[in-house]
């Protein structure tokens, strides 16, 4: 009986935002019915009562208008990217607080070994940071219906010749086989299900793992980068933020399993009855949509762009760039951006294919949003002159933005790292760099340092960075190397 007075309480929740006179209908004939049978069940009518008293569930949620939910600063659960607040959980959760007609409220979890207590207390209302399915943590908090699987991967350091060896010689130079990590030191969060999987692997192959515990002030990114960095050795993560990461990364391996595939849901506490039941009842809904069908593509199966060069669209020989030479050329007249330079942050980001959709979403040579490419004209169909047109004019734009910036090669280098992470992420960098003594006005080894660190938690939990989390060694590889490119394209195109 408890269940259909549930899902009586649950329709009422559901029709009272458009039908108030048949919610309030329904609701009635939930309370008479908790009377009716709480006389014969009095713990019935008990748990009832306290489903629709529970602070922090779904009737409360309705009546603040706001979903609170606990992300990680992660790829999976939550970034800015661009200017655009992203992570494949942060788009179902607001897609959920949308069809519940509320705000998503953002918290960032500061530090991971805390985060199922600070749920219980009710300091937010859902969990999304990645969680799989264990027993432990089901003895803490319950689990809504899983939206992913995914199994555990070592992450492991490519050899620094990789590029240049034989597919063969380069198996047999890293590792293939968990039975190889015997004597061989991994750093992973110690109260992950990483850890757990590396203590029964360590008995499997009867071997000595050193499994070396970090904090919960780590994310499982921040140990990638430090793989990346050659900081540490080893970690292990899940498949699906590897495959975000390698795009990243592309020194780090990921293809050794170490698991079984585990589920993947949202935290819940167990006392949010109602909340858990309207969450799972909209995700099995949802998950049968294109919607979400998208958005799984785009964060775990579409590519940042192709690694290859495309011999339709690039030239690099004689006295051509590429095949768009003249349409750059025709950007540097009406824009003022050297052509070479535009063409340069155009090789970076798409290596000249016009039709390249990346991660994220992002379309065209220029690699635009997909709510900012109109802004300046450019559309998924729009022709290559058009995206290149588009391109130079934002990028003009975002150098005009910069005119504290005096020094005109340091404005250009502020003007590429804004392009490519957004120019929040770089103001914050620039008030790093103003708290440690270095010169905001300067990228060369002062804001460029801070931009770096802002994949440190120590430095973007910073009360002066309001834009947390950045890659940004990927950012100041991307500066560098678009810029020491025009630099040698310079001296060799006219």
């Amino acid at each position: 009986m408890i269940e259909k007075i549930r899902h009586i309480i649950l329709l009422f929740l559901k029709k009272r935002i458009f039908f108030p006179i048949l919610g309030i209908s329904l609701l009635i004939f939930a309370i008479v019915s908790i009377d009716i049978y709480g006389k014969k069940d009095g713990g019935d009518k008990q748990y009832v009562t306290n489903i629709l008293s529970e602070d922090g569930d779904l009737v409360e949620i309705l009546q603040k208008g706001k979903l609170k939910v606990f992300f990680e600063n992660s790829s999976v659960s939550f970034f800015i990217y661009k200017g655009k607040k992203m992570g494949l959980e942060y788009e179902l959760l607001k897609e959920f607080a949308n069809d519940l007609g509320v705000e998503l409220e953002i918290v960032i979890i500061d530090n991971l070994d805390d985060v199922f207590q600070e749920l219980n207390k009710g300091s937010a209302d859902l969990l999304a940071c990645n969680l799989t399915y264990t027993k432990a943590r089901s003895k803490e908090i319950s689990y809504s219906i899983p939206f992913h699987k995914t199994k555990q991967v070592l992450i492991q350091r490519k050899p620094k010749n990789w590029k240049k060896m034989k597919p063969s010689l380069y198996l047999k130079s890293i590792i293939n086989d968990p039975s190889q990590l015997a004597n061989k030191k991994i750093r992973v969060w110690g109260n992950s299900s990483y850890f757990s999987r590396l203590e029964n692997l360590h008995n499997e192959i009867g071997d000595t793992i050193y499994i070396e515990k970090a904090s919960g002030e780590l994310s499982e990114e921040e140990l990638i980068e430090m793989v990346a960095e050659g900081l540490i050795d080893f970690t292990v993560c899940d498949e699906n933020i590897a495959m975000i990461n390698k795009r990243f990364y592309e020194n780090i391996d990921c293809h050794l399993a170490l698991s079984v595939k585990q589920k993947i849901g949202f935290g819940v506490r167990k006392s949010s009855v109602l909340l858990k039941a309207k969450l799972d009842e909209w995700l099995e809904s949802y998950m049968k949509t294109t919607s979400f069908k998208y958005i799984k593509h785009k964060y775990y199966n579409i590519a940042s762009f192709a690694n290859g060069i495309n011999k339709n669209y690039s030239s690099l020989s004689g006295n051509m760039i590429s095949v768009f030479d003249e349409y750059f050329k025709k950007a540097q007249e009406k824009y003022g951006w050297d052509w070479r330079l535009v063409a340069s942050l155009c090789y970076q980001e798409s290596r000249f294919n016009p039709d390249v959709i990346s991660f994220g979403g992002a379309f065209s040579m220029m690699q635009f949003m997909p709510e900012i490419g109109p802004i300046y004209g450019v559309y998924t169909d729009s022709p290559p002159e058009i995206q290149i047109m588009g391109g130079a004019k934002k990028l003009k734009k975002d150098f005009d933005s910069w005119k504290e910036i005096t020094d005109v090669e340091q404005r250009y280098k502020f003007t590429i790292a804004t392009y490519n992470s957004g120019k929040s992420h770089v103001l914050d960098a620039r008030r790093l760099a103003e708290k440690y003594g270095l010169n905001p006005n300067i990228w060369d080894d002062n804001v460029e340092k801070m931009m770096l660190n802002l994949s440190k938690r120590e430095y973007y939990k910073d009360p002066l960075v309001k834009s947390g989390a950045a890659k940004g060694s990927v950012t100041c590889n991307y500066v560098k190397e678009i810029y020491n490119r025009y630099l040698v394209w310079k001296a060799v195109y006219n």
